[in-house]
């Protein structure tokens, strides 16, 4: 009887472990895996699917670069320390650039178009991320990590950008430190992550605020709404897959499910500073790393922006 229990115990341990391998987001049998290094600072990663390549941001060089696992790492484009980027809807890159202090887009030409600098006359801080809307918008993060000296702003804002009319409007203000920015698949979520209180803020209240991630209510025609809930902790930059999980750069990539909680954690040899999904089938997670570019295969594939064309 009691060898019949304890055999039912250990089946029970088993199928419980064999279950919880199953529902990890990671595919089975897969890893972390270095893909490129000897870089200064990575961030930024953007799949063009087209071109079947990642391009993302080396910070520190002023430098865009791309990968392929055709023809691995190579320059895409000289920038002005770029961070941010994604794909707009019609598949051009969009990047932030601290030291240009700008949002840019590189047409299909190579051609560099500044969209926005400036606000009521005002020069942005050091754009940081950004996230693409149905409409077009592009809303992006405003902190001051790449700025020397005093800006223009007594904050730092998260914007929205028509760059059909060039209209730019502040649409967060109280942020000590805004960072990665995602809409969620159906865009009714928009997440902001805060890095929290630092010196470099203009107002010394916000000097001590803690990093959290928001996750904020959005209207079908855009309004931003309510906070539905709140991280306790922050991120860097941050995507999400189709089922509306939100994957931070906290601690390695911790995985959020769509109400917020914690359910699942991947380990990165080095501190990741972004994160997005690529690959024939989106289902590659790429990972910038200080010096490293890495990459994961996971169970789901990434969220690509609603009306995205590519």
């Amino acid at each position: 009887m009691l060898r019949s229990l304890t055999l039912c115990l250990l089946a029970s341990l088993v199928c419980a472990n064999v279950s919880r391998a199953q529902e990890s987001l990671v595919a089975p049998g897969e890893k972390v895996t270095k893909v490129a290094g000897d870089m200064k600072f990575t961030e930024g990663p953007a799949w063009f699917p087209a071109k079947k390549l990642l391009v993302f941001s080396d910070i520190p060089s002023s430098k865009l670069m791309q990968w392929s696992e055709k023809d691995g790492l190579s320059l895409f484009r000289e920038s002005q320390a770029s961070n941010g980027n994604i794909l707009d809807l019609e598949g051009r890159l969009i990047t932030c650039q601290h030291d240009g202090r700008n949002l840019v887009r590189t047409e299909t030409d190579g051609k560099v178009t500044v969209l926005a600098d400036k606000c009521d006359g005002k020069k942005f801080n050091s754009p940081n991320d950004v996230a693409v809307r149905s409409d077009g918008t592009l809303w992006f993060t405003d902190p001051a990590w790449g700025l020397n000296g005093a800006g223009d702003y007594p904050g730092h804002y998260v914007f929205k950008l028509d760059p059909a009319t060039g209209k730019v409007e502040p649409v967060i203000k109280d942020l000590a430190m805004p960072n990665g920015i995602n809409f969620s698949p159906d865009e009714s979520r928009l997440y902001v992550a805060d890095t929290g209180g630092h010196q470099k803020h203009p107002d010394p209240s916000f000097h001590k605020k803690p990093a959290v991630i928001r996750c904020y209510e959005v209207s079908k025609t855009g309004e931003l709404g309510k906070i539905l809930f709140t991280i306790e902790h922050g991120s860097d930059g941050m995507c999400l897959d189709v089922k509306g999980n939100l994957y931070t750069t906290h601690g390695g990539i911790t995985v959020h499910d769509p109400e917020g909680k914690v359910i699942e954690k991947i380990a990165v040899p080095e501190g990741p500073a972004n994160c997005a999904f690529g690959g024939e089938d989106m289902k590659t997670l790429f990972i910038t790393a200080k010096t490293s570019l890495y990459s994961v295969r996971m169970v789901n594939a990434g969220a690509k922006p609603v009306g995205a064309k590519w």
